[in-house]
């Protein structure tokens, strides 16, 4: 089933943040670090403890989170939220992220990415960021 979910960039404080979150929430709580990551290369070491990706599932609540790699100090509210969609066919990903991107501009164009997903970003013709994924599992 397609979902969309609030996915929050944060600069660098995400790991304290969703830990609060989880706190208020409860679920489940994951946190991966952009090290061990193929991005790992090509960062700076002190970003590698940084969050690549966080997620609480709790029943039908899902929020994620990163700290942006690498968009240090270009964060500003308004920037902070994409609508992550996620995908239940390589179809309606593909279908979704033309539609979107029309008048608009692809950030990342959808690839396969390391974490087994088909992957893209872009930014819609009204300023609304959106993060699209398929996760072939």
């Amino acid at each position: 089933m397609t979902q969309i979910n609030a996915y929050l960039t944060f600069d660098g404080n995400c790991r304290e943040a969703m830990t609060f979150y989880h706190r208020c929430l409860g679920g489940y709580l994951e946190i991966i670090p952009f090290e061990g990551s193929p991005m790992a290369k090509t960062m700076p070491e002190e970003m590698l403890h940084q969050v690549m990706h966080a997620n609480i599932r709790k029943e039908q609540l899902v929020l994620m989170a990163s700290d942006g790699g690498g968009m240090k100090g270009q964060l500003v509210k308004g920037n902070t939220i994409n609508l992550s969609l996620n995908c239940s066919s390589d179809e309606e990903i593909e279908e979704y992220f033309n539609k979107l991107s029309e008048g608009g501009k692809i950030t990342m164009p959808l690839a396969e990415q390391f974490w087994g997903a088909k992957f893209g970003m872009l930014t819609d013709k009204f300023g609304i960021d959106w993060m699209l994924n398929y996760d072939h599992k």
